[in-house]
């Protein structure tokens, strides 16, 4: 389980192509407590780390068929920036929310715009997704928690602090570009809880 907190961003520095997936390497200093068969959240996605190297400050992850399917991952080359979280422990701090790292969609930059220090992103909102998106609820936007401020037909809008932008890859991503949605996974267990009712 993750909180959506992002502790850093990574950079891919190797991609691999195998006939079962996809492998990448992933440099991100500071994470030296890893070790094979963690779980780690790549911008959003939950993969098992299988290799790693503390002093280097790599790790390596691998992509399943299913992964490379359902997730923009598949899209990434090297250069590219990924956000990073490791697994919550079970005496961390729970900031953020219930984040499981379990993609339910893949979306897109709307617009971008800056409003004082901080800025106002919109994303589009699929309609698999849509009825478990509500105006000040929680939703994960690669790996990130966030707060939906509007919410209209076929889109959403966060407000991000500058804090935020800079520490995740928000401050890298333009109109157009893919993002990983993660709806609050509360509401699908009301959901679940309530068919029976209507």
């Amino acid at each position: 389980m993750f909180t959506g907190i992002v502790e850093r961003t990574g950079e891919i520095t190797d991609v691999s192509e195998t006939e079962d997936g996809r492998r990448l390497t992933v440099a991100a200093s500071g994470l030296d407590d890893l070790h094979h068969g963690q779980s780690i959240s790549v911008s959003g996605v939950c993969l098992t780390v299988e290799a790693f190297d503390p002093e280097g400050g790599w790790f390596e992850v691998f992509l399943a068929a299913e992964t490379v399917e359902k997730t923009y991952l598949g899209e990434l080359g090297v250069e590219d920036a990924v956000n990073v979280e490791r697994a919550l422990p079970a005496d961390g701090r729970f900031d953020g929310h219930v984040v499981q790292g379990h993609v339910d969609t893949t979306a897109t930059v709307e617009a971008i715009e800056q409003v004082g220090e901080d800025w106002r992103y919109t994303f589009s909102l699929p309609e698999s997704v849509s009825q478990y998106v509500v105006s000040k609820g929680s939703i994960a936007v690669d790996g990130i928690s966030l707060t939906v401020a509007e919410r209209d037909e076929g889109r959403f809008e966060v407000a991000i602090i500058p804090a935020t932008r800079e520490i995740t890859t928000l401050s890298e991503k333009s109109v157009g570009d893919p993002v990983h949605l993660e709806v609050d996974v509360v509401a699908k267990y009301v959901e679940r809880m309530t068919q029976g009712y209507q």
